[in-house]
């Protein structure tokens, strides 16, 4: 006689798979080991490494100005905040104080990189959802940012336009003008996309009590940027330790309530409109600041080689190529440096030894400190929902793997 067994009595074996690393939704060379009972996830195990270029160590063997370039194959979608955290450090170092100038352009261009990476963040999080258009939609304007990009430093995507001192070069003629043209038109496209995605059924079941984070829960796995504010911590390094002329600016910082996707949806959408409120602030300043076109206190000579005889400007040339080739000596020191990046608190530590190149240069990414968490967030998740949380953790894995 066979009796069959009830379902309680059944015991179901858990299985695994791999999820990338050549997945597109895995947002960079991500492998990620799933265990599943049927579609509910158990366990999730993130490998990195694959990426691993050993930057760090490459940055050691330059000069400070070689090293930099470096700084934009990180998170290759927020370039130039790489480079300012960077700079931030080694004028720390020097105790260099760079002009008001410098100060609000940077600001500008950091504000633009961040706009930047939302709107590929939220344009490719609703694309692995299942929603095309706004990918689409967020593209173009992005490319009217990297057109500015391109008229700052000539290139499009690694800039290397942040210098320690200041900027590599002045705004180009009408750049304040169009980029105001851009700021009006684009608060209106931002309207357009949300009215497509925040009323759409699909995608608020999507997102809605997915991957609840808790304030206690985001402070204890280190959590910074739209992760942590997601939860309800009020905690921006722009105005909890303000850099540059942040403190001199007038902007708010939108937190969440749940923790939940849909909260660090919701505020990655606001938080660029306030930096178009940003930029058309710092446009303002800028514009009080035509008289003064030195942008670079290290590099000041070469900014005035054009204006001056032919002996000064063969003594500009030869300290700019000393600048470059040989770089400058920083004294003995250490330092920690960090920005409010698109992803969260971006950091670089520096040990200098009174030589032209960093004794140890340690980088602090906070893509690291979330994927870490991905276990935590995954769990009595399912398998679809994995995608959800990987999109609303905005990862890039030129930062995490290094």
């Amino acid at each position: 006689m066979i009796f069959k067994k009830s379902i309680e009595q059944q015991k179901f074996k858990s299985f695994t798979i791999n999820f990338g690393p050549q997945h597109p939704a895995a947002h960079g060379v991500l492998r990620l080991i799933l265990e599943l009972q049927g579609e509910k996830v158990v366990a999730a195990d993130p490998h990195i490494g694959l990426l691993h270029r050993g930057t760090e160590k490459l940055i050691e063997q330059k000069n400070y100005i070689q090293g930099l370039p470096y700084f934009d194959r990180l998170d290759y979608v927020s370039m130039m905040c790489q480079e300012h955290a960077y700079c931030l450090a080694i004028e720390k170092l020097l105790n260099l104080q760079i002009t008001k100038r410098a100060q609000y352009i940077r600001v500008v261009c950091s504000e633009i990189t961040r706009l930047l990476n939302h709107l590929l963040a939220v344009g490719c999080h609703a694309m692995d959802v299942g929603a095309m258009t706004p990918f689409m939609w967020f593209f173009e304007e992005r490319e009217k940012l990297i057109e500015f990009y391109e008229r700052l430093c000539g290139s499009r995507m690694h800039a290397a336009y942040f210098r320690p001192g200041g900027v590599s070069q002045d705004l180009p003629l009408g750049f304040l003008d169009d980029l105001n043209l851009f700021c009006n038109h684009f608060l209106l496209r931002l309207d357009e996309s949300e009215e497509l995605l925040s009323e759409n059924r699909i995608w608020k079941e999507r997102l809605i009590n997915i991957g609840v984070v808790s304030y206690k829960d985001a402070l204890d796995w280190g959590f910074s940027g739209v992760m942590l504010r997601g939860s309800g911590v009020c905690w921006d390094i722009r105005v909890s330790e303000p850099y540059e002329s942040y403190s001199e600016l007038s902007f708010k910082i939108p937190l969440g309530t749940t923790g939940d996707c849909w909260d660090r949806y919701k505020i990655r959408i606001e938080e660029m409109r306030q930096s178009i409120f940003i930029i058309q602030q710092c446009i303002n300043k800028l514009n009080s600041f035509l008289n003064d076109n030195l942008v670079n206190n290290l590099l000041n000579k070469a900014i005035y080689s054009s204006s001056v005889d032919s002996k000064k400007m063969m003594e500009s040339l030869i300290n700019h190529f000393k600048y470059f080739q040989q770089g400058f000596i920083i004294p003995s020191g250490e330092t920690y440096a960090a920005i409010e990046a698109p992803k969260g608190e971006f950091g670089v530590y520096l040990i200098a030894n009174n030589s032209e190149k960093p004794y140890r240069c340690k980088i602090k990414s906070p893509g690291l400190n979330h994927l870490q968490a991905l276990d935590f967030l995954s769990k009595n998740h399912l398998l679809a929902d994995v995608v959800t949380l990987i999109g609303t953790i905005d990862i890039v894995f030129g930062e995490i793997d290094r």
